[in-house]
């Protein structure tokens, strides 16, 4: 099995980002569910890097032509869901931004409030 210069140099790039996760997981940012996807996702795509016949046969399987528009259909749909989920999860950062932001006005509010009673 030769392999290309494209398939070595996406091979070494997905290890360095394999690497990563690995690296983000021992250190405590990364939970094990998103080791678990992110390890999964750069593992499979190493296979179907070093094996790209794998890719053809799963695309004439499912009725798509070649292997390459395969991967490009899939990557579009992951990419869809991961930037709904990070949407999301924006979403969420933002309310919970607005009500903490609303509480310490409120808690400082309160706070001049009593200063002003203190001092008549």
């Amino acid at each position: 099995m030769t392999l290309s210069i494209t398939q070595i140099i996406l091979t070494l790039f997905l290890l360095f980002a394999l690497s990563r996760v690995y690296l983000r997981f021992r250190g405590g940012t990364l939970l094990f569910f998103g080791f678990l996807f992110w390890s999964s996702l750069f593992g499979i795509a190493i296979c179907l890097v070093l094996f790209p016949e794998i890719t053809g046969n799963i695309a004439r399987s499912v009725g798509i032509g070649r292997g390459a528009d395969a991967v490009v259909y899939t990557s579009i749909v992951l990419i869809f869901y991961l930037v709904f989920r990070l949407y999301v999860y924006l979403q969420d950062i933002r309310h919970e931004i607005t009500t903490l932001i609303r509480k310490l006005a409120m808690k400082d509010l309160s706070e001049r409030n009593a200063k002003k009673t203190t001092k008549d």
